[in-house]
């Protein structure tokens, strides 16, 4: 080809352009519904999900009691998806579900809702709202249809949510021992959130750090507590320790817990000679 031909491939290119979108544009207007519906299912094929939308959606009143609306229906929740407008696709394809619940693609429909709330969960950082909706939908789902063949895929959608929920609340009770400044009561605070995290989730693999980062955080609280209070609080991270120890005996925080536990030990130890004097100090703490 030559320069001067180059030259002309711009202006050829915005011509048929223009042409496309001028009979896009004829279609849209036309009232036939035929035409209209083929047109949309064309441009759905070749992926310009916009545009066969648009078709769809005004095309879905023209087509009630006919075979081709339950098909539309389910094609316009589609185009809401490929769009990555998951909200919508989510909310067409449940009223989909709704408005046809005996069609042949309902269960289809069940599983692109939940598929479509787990693509608006956020990253883990922010609030997982959004992740627990689209995990109690998968759940309705399989609830539905436990021999759906979208099942896998559902169980690996849940997984990683589900994964991602366990790190935010791993994430969340460390806050509790970042943030302790020294008050015994942070420290207290921290001891319950580590526990319940291994409460909420006791297959996690976090579960050795919050183990650890729980006796971490009993020591502090015992040192920071008044002296009447110390003794059961640090008898309280030597049995820690030992639960620990048992379930974790290769941990790579055992030296450092070991550590914990016998300046615990010493504590109590010291405590024990002194007894007689902190049995008359205040207990408010």
């Amino acid at each position: 080809m030559t320069k001067r031909n180059l030259s002309y491939l711009p202006i050829l290119l915005l011509v048929l352009l223009m042409s496309a979108c001028g009979q896009y544009n004829k279609i849209l207007k036309s009232d036939d519904v035929d035409k209209k519906y083929a047109a949309a299912l064309s441009y759905y094929e070749k992926e310009e999900y916009e545009k066969a939308g648009a078709l769809l959606e005004d095309l879905m009143p023209l087509l009630k009691g006919r075979s081709e609306y339950e098909r539309a229906n389910f094609l316009y929740a589609y185009t809401k998806y490929h769009q990555q407008l998951y909200l919508e696709s989510s909310f067409h394809f449940i009223s989909f579900g709704q408005t046809f619940p005996r069609s042949q693609f309902a269960e289809e429909a069940a599983f692109m809702n939940a598929k479509s709330l787990s693509n608006e969960s956020p990253s883990v950082n922010l609030d997982q709202q959004s992740t627990a909706q689209a995990m109690s939908a998968l759940q309705e789902f399989m609830r539905r249809y436990p021999q759906s063949k979208y099942m896998a895929d559902a169980n690996k959608i849940y997984d990683e949510l589900s994964r991602k929920i366990e790190v935010k609340a791993f994430d969340s009770a460390k806050q509790y021992y970042k943030l302790t400044n020294y008050d015994p009561q942070y420290y207290k605070a921290a001891v319950v959130a580590l526990e319940n995290f291994r409460k909420s989730f006791p297959s996690s693999v976090y579960n050795e750090e919050a183990a650890y980062l729980r006796i971490d955080a009993q020591y502090n609280y015992a040192r920071e507590s008044i002296e009447s209070k110390q003794r059961e609080r640090y008898l309280e991270v030597i049995s820690m320790y030992q639960t620990y120890v048992d379930a974790y005996p290769n941990s790579k925080f055992l030296r450092d817990a070991e550590r914990l536990y016998s300046l615990s030990r010493e504590a109590v130890e010291k405590l024990g000679k002194n007894q007689p004097a902190a049995a008359t100090a205040t207990n408010n703490q």
